[in-house]
């Protein structure tokens, strides 16, 4: 069966740190895109990060929202088939469902330059929480 599964989100106060992960199965990660993305009540969902694994040079490249920059760091185990979302300095904006997605290569590579309907999402998030 064709799915992805994200776990780890929690409850955590302001200025504190969660790990996400993302597992794939029925597919290998390689040669594809993988992103998360979040949504907040009464918001639409926006794009976190994303990362490739491929065998060509783009291979590692990442992507982050200008939000979470220098907070969030995006990471892949391939034989784990796993990628996992590193969150840092969490704050209450943080809030939100957080799914990962995947696409082709180029889609995270030229992030800007591709609509949302490039990416694939079957999983029921996760649920992240930043209160005090």
């Amino acid at each position: 069966q064709v799915q992805l599964v994200e776990s780890g989100g929690g409850l955590v106060q302001p200025g504190g740190s969660l790990r996400l992960s993302c597992t794939a199965s029925g597919f290998p990660f390689h040669y594809h895109a993988i992103g998360w993305f979040r949504q907040a009540p009464g918001k639409e969902r926006e794009g976190v990060s994303c990362i490739i694994s491929s065998d060509g040079p783009s291979n590692g490249s990442t992507h982050y929202t200008e939000a979470v920059k220098g907070r969030f760091t995006i990471s892949i185990d391939n034989a784990k088939n796993t990628v996992s979302l590193q969150m840092n300095t969490l704050n209450p904006e943080d809030t939100a469902v957080y799914y990962c997605s995947v696409a082709s290569p180029i889609v995270c590579l030229h992030y800007d330059n591709y609509p949302s309907e490039a990416w694939d999402s079957w999983g029921q998030g996760t649920q992240v929480t930043v209160s005090s």
